[in-house]
């Protein structure tokens, strides 16, 4: 009786309707009907099927559960995080649909094997299980909508676009964090207040970091993103050849409660990219453009991004000017605008130093090791010190 019900209040759900469409819960509405029917050899199949499908998402059912409750995207949680307040039939439904989803995140392996065992007398795989308050954890997550999100975004806090624009979570992102990055303490300082005006609120800016190749442009980027995720940060990176993509975006993300970066790696155009005027218009500040939990922030080793060659200043006096303006009115769109430079020589050895402390590696001929290092690769940057640190410990061991 117990599992008729379930299967039951199942298939009755509307508010987390989407949960019937994972895998493992349809093989456990399978599992479930061939129980109650008595198909036996069926029923066997359906069970194996069911925990084999729960391995591959962790092997705690109760766990799973909770996961796909936290993540759902429904008409509830977007209206709160909207700032409404859902009408009385809504939230009395996500009450009863919690009361099912707990019910399934109960199971044990007993409930589901025991009607098997009256007649198939053999081993049959368990999976996990764990004590969960479904209800009390959704509360939860409804008052910090703000810093959890919903749907991907509850899961993820790294995307890129896929080939149709569609906004998609990054695999495996970057895991530095702030702490690993030495030097450039003010540039880091800068972005981390604006970031910080983004997630309170206020008029953050959209941000350029320019500077030479391995000065930590990008690095600070993801680093900053992975220490405020928490505090509901999500980062979605953009090609060069996506931009077209960012003015819907701006539409998808302007009433998602978290705070978004779009972020732009590497970015340089020709004089006439039709791309570079496509931004252009994004950055001049249109409705869209102007959302609050949304900026944009691009990487570059170019000050001026445009490429300028020195036949585009040929002409008079009023041409040249023209010209100039033209590779400089991009970048002066980004409201914050932050430069890496690259290290001098005793700015680079205290990179060194710092970084060959936490590997603890030392040595007399550090220093003279290090420069010869940077000379031989064209130059010093926080990434060669890097290198060179990582070149030292791998010949340790």
């Amino acid at each position: 009786m117990k599992l008729h019900t379930l299967e039951s209040r199942l298939q009755a759900l509307a508010v987390f309707r989407a949960l019937l469409d994972d895998p493992v819960v349809k093989a456990l509405l399978a599992c479930l009907a061939h129980n109650i029917d008595g198909a036996t050899w069926d029923a066997l199949g359906a069970y194996g099927e069911f925990t084999a499908r729960l391995y591959r998402g962790g092997g705690n059912l109760a766990r799973y559960v909770q996961r796909l409750v936290e993540e759902d995207d429904n008409v509830c949680i977007r209206a709160v995080g909207r700032g409404e307040t859902p009408p009385a039939y809504l939230t009395d439904s996500v009450e009863e649909e919690l009361k099912t989803l707990q019910m399934a995140a109960d199971l044990t392996p007993e409930d589901l094997t025991l009607p098997l065992l009256r007649t198939y007398q053999a081993y049959l795989p368990r999976f996990g299980t764990a004590e969960i308050d479904l209800a009390a954890l959704y509360r939860q997550r409804l008052e910090n909508v703000g810093r959890c999100g919903w749907g991907v975004y509850a899961g993820h806090h790294m995307f890129c676009l896929d080939g149709e624009g569609r906004i998609v979570p990054v695999g495996h992102p970057d895991t530095i964090c702030l702490e690993e990055l030495v030097g450039y303490e003010r540039e880091r300082g800068l972005v981390l207040d604006n970031l910080r005006a983004l997630l309170e609120g206020g008029r953050a800016a959209n941000m350029l970091l320019t500077g030479d190749a391995g000065t930590g442009k990008s690095s600070t980027v993801k680093a900053a993103g992975n220490a405020l995720k928490g505090e509901g940060l999500r980062i979605i990176e953009v090609r060069r050849d996506q931009l077209g993509h960012i003015p819907a975006l701006l539409d998808e993300l302007s009433g998602n409660p978290l705070k978004f970066i779009l972020f732009i790696d590497d970015l340089s155009f020709r004089k006439d990219d039709d791309s570079c005027s496509a931004l252009k218009a994004v950055l001049e500040g249109s409705v869209s453009a102007r959302s609050r939990n949304v900026i944009l922030c691009a990487t570059s080793n170019r000050r001026h991004i445009v490429k300028e060659k020195f036949s585009d200043r040929e002409g008079d006096d009023v041409h040249r000017s023209d010209a100039m303006q033209e590779t400089v009115s991009l970048s002066d769109r980004f409201g914050l605008h932050v430069t890496f430079q690259r290290p001098g020589k005793d700015s680079f050895l205290a990179i060194v130093h710092a970084l060959a402390q936490r590997q603890g590696v030392d040595g007399p001929e550090l220093d003279a090791a290090a420069e010869r290092f940077a000379l031989l690769r064209g130059g010093r940057s926080p990434r060669l010190a890097r290198q060179f640190v990582d070149s030292l410990t791998a010949v340790r061991a």
